[in-house]
């Protein structure tokens, strides 16, 4: 019988083993090309993915060079923008506010990706 360990690095290593190689040189290709022209980051997310952005935004800029932004970071402008229009449209509106430009890039982070029969984040469940 294993440990937990065990059974948790052999999961993590199996994971390891499917991502896509090719795919993840096309998004740090992207990404240098985004840089290049000079291009900003903005980074999307919901409870712990917002953290995963905003931690991401930090990378990105202290790491990368990047000028990048999460609008989770700004809560009082992105609560206001909840609380007047709803969840639907508030990331929208931030970026359209922060004047997306054809340059720039757009990355969402989605952990749990939604699940409409356990009610986890169903509209993103919806759009796919």
């Amino acid at each position: 019988m294993s440990s937990f360990a065990q059974a948790y690095l052999a999961e993590t290593a199996d994971i390891a083993a499917a991502i896509d190689a090719a795919a993840v040189e096309d998004v740090a290709t992207g990404l240098a090309a985004v840089r290049e022209r000079g291009g900003r980051l903005f980074m999307l997310g919901v409870g712990g993915s917002a953290a995963h952005a905003s931690h991401a935004v930090n990378d990105f800029r202290k790491l990368c060079g990047f000028e990048a932004y999460a609008p989770t970071d700004n809560v009082s402008e992105l609560t206001a923008r909840v609380n007047d229009d709803g969840w639907e449209s508030a990331y929208a509106a931030w970026l359209r506010g922060s004047r997306l430009e054809e340059r720039d890039a757009v990355l969402a982070f989605s952990v749990g990706g939604g699940s409409i029969e356990k009610n986890l984040s169903p509209r993103s469940s919806l759009t796919r």
